[in-house]
């Protein structure tokens, strides 16, 4: 009887002890739960910095290293518009991976066509032809680089929404019904700046260096510019800034409020980016 009642006073103390132990882990993993923090902040003084320069639209800013979207209008960010000229960097990628352009220094030929751009009326380096953003060079440039082949880079880039056919080739970008929105615009800029993308390291580097539009002793800026015009004015500013080793991404897209004015809405892409910039402290210039 002895040896029972001593069997049973062990099993308790075991019991006791296995429990102990069990309510201990519990209670180690319920405070090892991460709280989950919130991603996309809105920002009022954007939509002061939109209002103030009559326009209608999002501004859309990505901090990678601590993974945190700013936008005065996440909806609108959301919101898919035609690609514009913004579709000349993936256009360019593509010239360059196929190797139907050498590199930044390869001359577009012009067609001797009168346009009223007078700096597409010339000859002009795939650079030039980027800055200036001459439409009828990078026309050409997807006739070359042809359907097959484009549509299969541009789902390799999960590039938006984008519907090309045998008829849309030279013109999807700026006329129909393929879409990509602000977000999707940044997470393309990201991965090809991670060189995340499915292309080589060398046309990586002649896509940055040909995207640069901005070096001081403050930051670097490389960005590209779109509009659209179907179904009314439709503007964008795409990019990154890099600054003390960290890289930060914006994506802007606008339209006129009433009245429009072609060189008020050329200008105010950028001018409102870099305000909103300047808003987070990310320059101070």
């Amino acid at each position: 009887m002895k040896n029972i009642n001593t069997f049973f006073k062990m099993n308790k103390i075991i019991i006791l002890f296995v429990l102990l132990i069990s309510c201990k882990e519990k209670e180690v993993i319920k405070v090892s739960i991460p709280v989950e923090q919130t991603k996309e902040i809105i920002t009022d003084a954007f939509q002061k910095i939109i209002d103030s320069a009559a326009v209608n639209g999002s501004i859309l800013v990505y901090d990678a290293k601590d993974d945190l979207y700013y936008s005065n209008n996440f909806e609108w960010a959301n919101s898919g518009k035609l690609p514009a000229s913004t579709f000349k960097i993936p256009n360019s990628i593509i010239a360059l991976e196929t190797g139907i352009l050498e590199n930044d220094s390869t001359v577009l030929k012009w067609d001797g066509k009168i346009r009223n751009m007078k700096n597409w009326n010339q000859d002009l380096t795939l650079k030039e032809a980027f800055h200036y953003s001459c439409v009828p060079c990078y026309q050409e440039i997807a006739r070359k680089i042809g359907l097959e082949k484009m549509k299969s880079y541009v789902t390799q880039f999960n590039y938006g929404n984008i519907h090309i056919d045998s008829t849309t080739l030279d013109n999807f970008w700026l006329e129909g019904t393929s879409r990509i929105n602000q977000f999707q615009q940044i997470e393309f800029l990201k991965k090809f700046y991670d060189a995340s993308l499915p292309i080589s390291k060398r046309t990586t580097k002649i896509m940055k260096s040909i995207m640069i539009i901005d070096i001081n002793n403050d930051y670097q800026l490389s960005a590209k510019t779109g509009w659209s015009t179907e179904n009314g004015h439709n503007g964008w500013f795409v990019g990154y800034l890099e600054k003390d080793n960290r890289v930060y991404y914006f994506a802007t897209n606008i339209e006129p409020k009433s009245t429009f004015n072609k060189e008020h809405f050329i200008s105010t892409r950028k001018e409102i980016t870099m305000k909103a910039l300047r808003n987070l402290k990310i320059i101070a210039k």
